[in-house]
């Protein structure tokens, strides 16, 4: 019987059969399973000498790199749960990600040790440019003894998105949650172990973990490509060409920069067979562009925010769509249910609109250290009164198509997605309002068309553009940091005195 019940029994029948195999391509360095197998061993005896700790977090701040998959590995073979940090994040939201979390230990390098050190609690840094790799002798804990005190539904990482409050709330995804998605993809696309990935998603993002998955289970070969080489999309294709990519996972932002430069017209991509993309709507334009473009290459249109683990609806584009037409997320994944409710928590009827929720093992564990969190998102099935049954509820409208396909319509509250990232924008508001104290009150809207991120504001006097942006960027990554700023005498309110975010939306128009 191989039923998997740890994301690394994958690691252990690849490392049989593709030992020498190059696993990861960072640039001009490569490291085969081997050796990444070998160092994540050593890592993980490290962290254990130092505290036999068992499902607790380790964070990771580091870059994309090797290092940052060895790592990720390490913690997995210590029975533990890793954290990856983002290094462009702002030092104070990343205090604030620790002071909820409150990791064991903290994993960085020299280059980020004195960043890391004014997080404070200097005992738990641990810097993996002081650790001898080339020492194997001593490899004799029993790894497989310790793994085998774990089960499917323990936790295998914790991914933070954005919170209300100004503090990102970590989201608990387990191990079986991969191994089904990964299972459901393995077997609905056909992968193999020639596969390469053209991994360009930050380490934060779920799209990596799912491409550290990938490299596990097939042997798949994951090349890195450095998330500063954005500005240049030529430079990425040329990646994608050089290494011979068979396999991409992308945010589509950064494919609708490809289709507008009409980069595809020269840069041919012959070894790419399947596209993946998520976290955003693409728009249908681009999409048929690069359809036109790369007509040997499979499209996938999948969608699912991380409390569902990756994603639990996927729509293989098989026909013509129109540049007018919406893409479809088309229909659940495999162990995954999907219900679209209606203001009444009743199934909708005959096309009308409603919030998509979701069943299934793919749900997340809940919000770390975030009881009251957890229980507003994971609720019990209001279809069924007669046994405990939990679903998580996206806040995204839906309806279906005459085709029966799932068509993505928008946001139920105040969440939305923007070049990939899943932002709060009542957190944005309580960084300018409350932390900085910027403005007398202000409010947050998304403009989804123009992807732009406006805050109106009440103030005596009108600050300049370079002053807001200066002051939010201490407290907020670069991706939050609103494009629009609105002076307003005075916000509009609507009849409970709140402020009019209808009307607000209007003034973009």
């Amino acid at each position: 019987m191989n039923i998997k019940k740890n994301i690394l029994e994958y690691l252990f029948d690849t490392n049989k059969l593709f030992p020498n195999k190059n696993a990861v391509i960072e640039g001009n360095r490569v490291i085969t399973f081997k050796n990444l197998d070998i160092k994540a061993k050593i890592l993980a005896q490290f962290l254990i000498s130092k505290n036999d700790i068992f499902n607790e977090p380790i964070a990771v701040y580091l870059p994309k790199t090797i290092e940052s998959v060895i790592s990720n590995i390490a913690i997995t073979y210590s029975c533990n749960i890793y954290m990856n940090l983002d290094i462009k994040t702002p030092i104070e939201r990343i205090k604030n990600i620790i002071d909820l979390i409150k990791p064991k230990f903290i994993i960085t390098n020299a280059k980020y040790l004195k960043a890391v050190e004014e997080l404070g609690g200097n005992n738990i840094i641990i810097n993996i440019d002081t650790i001898d790799f080339e020492i194997t002798e001593g490899l004799n804990w029993n790894y497989l003894e310790r793994l085998d005190r774990q089960i499917d539904t323990d936790p295998l990482c914790i991914i933070n998105t954005s919170g209300s409050t100004g503090t990102p709330k970590g989201v608990v995804l387990n191990h079986k949650s991969f191994i089904d998605f990964t299972e459901w993809a393995l077997y609905t696309f056909n992968f193999n172990e020639n596969e390469i990935i053209g991994s360009l998603s930050p380490l934060v993002f779920d799209i990596y973990s799912f491409e550290l998955c990938m490299l596990m289970a097939k042997g798949s070969t994951m090349v890195l490509i450095s998330d500063t080489l954005a500005a240049f999309p030529i430079k990425i294709l040329n990646i994608l060409s050089e290494q011979k990519v068979t396999f991409l996972f992308w945010v589509p932002t950064i494919m609708v920069n490809i289709a507008n430069m009409n980069l595809l017209e020269n840069i041919k991509l012959p070894k790419l067979k399947i596209v993946w993309f998520a976290g955003e709507v693409f728009p249908t334009k681009q999409f048929n562009y690069w359809k036109s473009n790369l007509s040997h290459t499979l499209f996938a249109n999948l969608y699912g925010p991380i409390e569902i683990t990756l994603d639990c609806t996927y729509y293989v584009v098989n026909r013509d769509i129109n540049d007018d037409e919406a893409l479809p997320i088309g229909s659940p994944c495999k162990n995954t249910d999907i219900l679209i409710l209606n203001e009444n928590n009743q199934l909708v009827q005959n096309g009308e609109e409603g919030e998509l929720c979701v069943r299934g093992t793919s749900l997340a564990m809940g919000y770390y250290n975030n009881p009251k969190k957890t229980r507003k998102a994971f609720v019990q099935n209001p279809l069924n009164k007669s046994y405990p049954e939990i679903i998580y509820r996206t806040g995204d409208i839906v309806s279906l198509n005459d085709l029966g396909e799932i068509v993505f319509k928008g946001r139920k509250d105040s969440l939305v997605k923007h070049l990939g990232y899943r932002i709060e924008l009542g957190e944005i508001e309580h960084v300018v309002v409350n932390t900085l104290k910027m403005v007398k009150n202000g409010c947050i809207v998304y403009n989804g068309l123009k992807k732009q991120i406006i805050l109106f504001y009440e103030a005596d006097l009108e600050i300049s553009i370079l002053e807001f942006r200066k002051k939010i960027a201490i407290a907020l990554p670069k991706y939050m940091i609103p494009t629009l700023y609105i002076r307003m005498n005075q916000l509009p309110r609507n009849t409970n005195g709140k402020i009019d975010r209808l009307k607000l939306k209007q003034e973009m128009n």
